[in-house]
């Protein structure tokens, strides 16, 4: 089954992609994906300060810059895992560095 791992944290201390490609704790969780050849498909995303929110209501499209969420907790990435049930999703979420710094939300994919 496919799953989708949203990687929330708070941005403003997030880490850099040098830095995550040096942390050994990143780098066994990648490790541990291919190992198990769970990993579809993953990317990390901009931060919010680059993001913009369409909604359409009434037939009027509004835009707006960032996200519409009053929160310190964003979405940082995703990945999309493939999985033999929700508790291996588990396990690869509960190995992923920011589930210790942030959280990740686990969804299942339509299918």
């Amino acid at each position: 089954m496919k799953y989708v791992l949203l990687i929330c944290d708070d941005e403003t201390d997030s880490p850099t992609n040098e830095e995550l490609a040096a942390d050994p704790v990143h780098q066994a969780w990648e490790a541990d994906l291919e190992r198990r050849g769970a990993e579809l498909a993953g990317e990390r995303l901009r931060p919010v300060v680059d993001a913009t929110t369409v909604r359409v209501r009434d037939g009027e499209t509004l835009v707006s810059d960032g996200p519409f969420a009053e929160t310190k907790d964003f979405v940082g990435g995703i990945v999309i895992v493939e999985c033999a049930n929700l508790d291996e999703a588990i396990e690869i979420a509960a190995g992923h560095p920011y589930a210790r710094r942030g959280g990740v939300e686990i969804r299942p994919v339509w299918g």
